[in-house]
């Protein structure tokens, strides 16, 4: 149960109409659970939606930036984040077995060199925080300095983003079923 109530637009106040207005535009209907929760703090919100649009605009391939924004969520366990997103990956050309294999990638012959060097940068930036010289050489080869710099911003904002779902205890919602519900702890 979350930790605070999801500030649903009836029984919002009448001044935050335009923020849900915006999350209607913007996001999925219904509104998800985080946005529900972040309503508390409006201007937060969106100020927050705005980022999170930023790094969609950005000339990171969608593709790469999903396997980021995946690999964080299996390195923290998030259900959350990685129901949200494997939506996003199907969308950005990602295949439903390699889906399934991101938390082993490694492991896995689903994926390119490129892909691989990202998943290894975001996971290591999300357990360690420090990232090595050899890891970050190794995504640095293939991208351009523009792209490493928009990585670093996806990679640190989805873990602040899986941070706020744990802090706030945000409830998956019914809709999304619960990656981890069948694989060992």
């Amino acid at each position: 149960m979350a930790r605070v109530p999801y500030l649903r637009r009836e029984d919002a106040d009448e001044s935050l109409k335009p923020l849900y207005d915006r999350l209607e535009t913007e996001r999925k209907v219904p509104t998800a659970n985080i946005f529900l929760a972040l309503t508390h703090a409006p201007t937060q919100l969106d100020a927050f939606l705005t980022y999170a649009n930023s790094l969609r605009a950005a000339d990171l391939s969608p593709r790469l930036r999903e396997l980021a924004i995946l690999t964080v969520g299996h390195a923290t366990r998030s259900a959350y984040e990685v129901a949200h997103h494997q939506s996003h990956g199907l969308k950005a050309g990602l295949t439903g077995e390699q889906l399934a294999a991101v938390a082993d990638f490694e492991h896995s012959g689903l994926f390119d060199e490129t892909e691989k060097a990202v998943m290894r940068l975001a996971r290591e930036s999300t357990l360690q925080v420090d990232v090595s010289e050899e890891t970050w050489q190794a995504a640095a080869a293939h991208l351009t300095s523009r792209q490493m710099v928009e990585l670093s911003l996806s990679v640190a904002w989805y873990n602040s983003g899986v941070r706020i779902m744990g802090l706030l205890d945000i409830d998956l919602e019914d809709n999304y079923p619960d990656p981890f519900a069948h694989s060992p702890v």
